[in-house]
Order: C-alpha cells, then sequence, then structure tokens
C-alpha cells in the first residue's frame, strides 16, 4: 500500500528524513508543485523496487523554476503543469539540451473558498475573470462589486506566484492571456501555504491543483465552475475531467527528460518506463486523473524512440486532448 500523501518542501529530497541511504545512482527531478505528488509517489516506489541501488530527489521549484534548472542541464527530469514555452525551449536549444515531452495525467485547477463562505454556490468563469484579471487590481478588493447578490466583505485573494505552471494555465484560460493577473493578492509557489490562507479568513478565495484539495477538503470547499458560455455549474472530479465537463481548468500535466540522460543512464530510462507503466495505479492513489491506458502505451512508445520535442511549439493551448497531442510531430 501507497503510504499516505505527503507533500515536502523543495528543498528535501525524499529520503532526507529517513536518514542517509547508500546508492550507486542519482536522479534528479524538480518543477511543478502539482505534479509533485505523482513523481514523488512514483519515485517512492521505484527506489523501493531497485531496493534503494538508485535515489531519487524531487524538488519543487515550481514550473518555470524547475525549466530554469533543466535547461541548465542540473536536473535528469522536469515536473511540469504546463507545456515548456517559447522561451524555456530557446534556453535549452542554446545550452544543447534535447528533451522528451512525457503527458502523465490530467489535473483539474480547483477553485476553493472558506468552509464558512455559505453564499457561493457555483461561480461562473467570467467572475473570475472579473476578480483576477489584470485590471481588477486595487480596484475590485470586495466580494459584492463581482456580484451584487454577494456579501459586501473584503476579497481576499491566494493563488500560485508567477513561477508557477498553474498560475500560466488559469491566467490563460480566465483571463485570455498566460500571465495576466492582477499582482495584489497573497501568491506562492507551496500549495500548502494557499490552503493554510483560504482556510483561515471567511472572504478568502484561491485555486490549485486538485489533489491538494482533496488532501484538505476537511479545511476548504470546492467551487464549481460554470465555463464561459456555459449554463451548468460542474465541480472538479475524476469523472468531470474525464468526461471533459469541467471546463476550462481542466489540463495535462507532463514530465520532459533529458534525451541525453535518458540515453546515457540506464537508471533514468528505466525511472521513466517505470513511471508511465505505473501511472495508472499512483495517479489515481494521489487523487489526480490518469490517461487512458493508451496515452500511457502511446508514451511509452514515444519515450522508446526518443521523440524529442514538444507537440505544443512553445504556444499554450487550452482543452486540447492528450491523444492528439501524442500523435502530433514534436518541435524543437
Amino acid at each position: 500500500m501507497m503510504k499516505p500523501l505527503r507533500f515536502f518542501s523543495a528543498s528535501f529530497s525524499l529520503l532526507a528524513l529517513a536518514g542517509a541511504v547508500h546508492a550507486d545512482a542519482i536522479i534528479k527531478a524538480d518543477g511543478s508543485s502539482t505534479v509533485y505528488p505523482i513523481t514523488e509517489a512514483v519515485a517512492e516506489e521505484f527506489q523501493k523496487a531497485k531496493k534503494n541501488t538508485v535515489k531519487v530527489t524531487v524538488g519543487i521549484s515550481g514550473t518555470g523554476g524547475g525549466f530554469k534548472k533543466f535547461c541548465r542541464g542540473e536536473t535528469d527530469v522536469s515536473d511540469a503543469s504546463r507545456p515548456i514555452s517559447r522561451k524555456e525551449m530557446e534556453a535549452c536549444a542554446q545550452a544543447g539540451i534535447k528533451y522528451i515531452e512525457l503527458p502523465v495525467a490530467y489535473d483539474a485547477i480547483t477553485v476553493v473558498v472558506h468552509k464558512g463562505n455559505d453564499w457561493l454556490k457555483e461561480i461562473k468563469a467570467e467572475e473570475l475573470k472579473v476578480m483576477w484579471e489584470p485590471a481588477a487590481q486595487g480596484k475590485i478588493t470586495k466580494w459584492n462589486q463581482v456580484n451584487p447578490a454577494w456579501p459586501d466583505l473584503p476579497l481576499k485573494l491566494y493563488g500560485p506566484g508567477a513561477d508557477s505552471g498553474t498560475f500560466d494555465y488559469f491566467t490563460d484560460a480566465i483571463n485570455g492571456k498566460e500571465k495576466a493577473s492582477r499582482g495584489d493578492y497573497t501568491a506562492s509557489e507551496d500549495d500548502n501555504v494557499l490552503v493554510q490562507g483560504v482556510s483561515r479568513e471567511k472572504g478568502a478565495i484561491g485555486y490549485f491543483g486538485l489533489a491538494y484539495y482533496v488532501e484538505n477538503k476537511d479545511k476548504l470547499r470546492a467551487v464549481p465552475v460554470v465555463a464561459k458560455g456555459g449554463a451548468k455549474a460542474v465541480s472538479p472530479s475524476l469523472e468531470t475531467v474525464m468526461d471533459g465537463t469541467y471546463q476550462p481548468l481542466a489540463r495535462p500535466i507532463f514530465i520532459y527528460v533529458n534525451a541525453k540522460a535518458a540515453a546515457e543512464k540506464p537508471e533514468v530510462r528505466e525511472f521513466v518506463e517505470f513511471y508511465l507503466k505505473n501511472a495508472p495505479q499512483l495517479v489515481k492513489e494521489v487523487k489526480y486523473v490518469p490517461l487512458s491506458a493508451a496515452d500511457y502505451k502511446h508514451g511509452l512508445d514515444n519515450f522508446a524512440k526518443r521523440k524529442t520535442g514538444t507537440a505544443f511549439g512553445g504556444t499554450p493551448e487550452v482543452g486540447i486532448k492528450v491523444a492528439e497531442l501524442l500523435r502530433r510531430d514534436p518541435k524543437e
């Protein structure tokens, strides 16, 4: 059985709290706090399978911070809750870093409020935009400014920082442009900080990955979202992500693998293969949404063929299906 879901700070490796363990090889992963629980779970099981002859360290620098390290050649695997950007592609190219892009799961960015919030039964994507768009900075400071039916209560916003892939995807999906957001909110790359902030203020609202909500549902309440132009509010769940009804905040999440490390380090190759083969079970255990069996097989095939580059070409897309991504010819 898996141990309970754990969220360590970025400065710790998986084995840091267990004392020194001899390992013949080390695999370095870093990046997204959203993808972290999956990679942490896979790493733990992989180390057990290898009888601790391989050590896997997993950091949480945020998607952007992880790509900075990855494109400097400092890590073997980069966790990412959004595709690699054009700027990051250029940085990797300049450093001679080729990479293999592998979707590993679906996530539902979850909008959460304080347990004592008794007025917000659902929220429209358009209302989220009023709260979070750049024009709201310093102006939209109370709930009733977003919707007059809501109370005259201070609006306290919590969300990921600018290095977060979740921030990038949310701003693109809600505000229509990546990184377009008001700046006067409490930001953190550590989702546990956001959980604590929202749980302590009745007028608080925030967003982060589904697993962090599920792990803290005793402290928070998830808010059903009405898609732009939609009529029905939909709650985030495995079922609503799989059937495509949770929009526009459902998205694929990724690992990026250094192609040279995969070719030259057997432990990296074995780790990635283990990751994709065991993802269907482990992704569910840490409360994310697995891809289809066909998608994982396609990912394994792409990895075996060392298909380097990205299916996105540096341009983000909202609402894309993984099966389509895996069929595309990647760009570098």
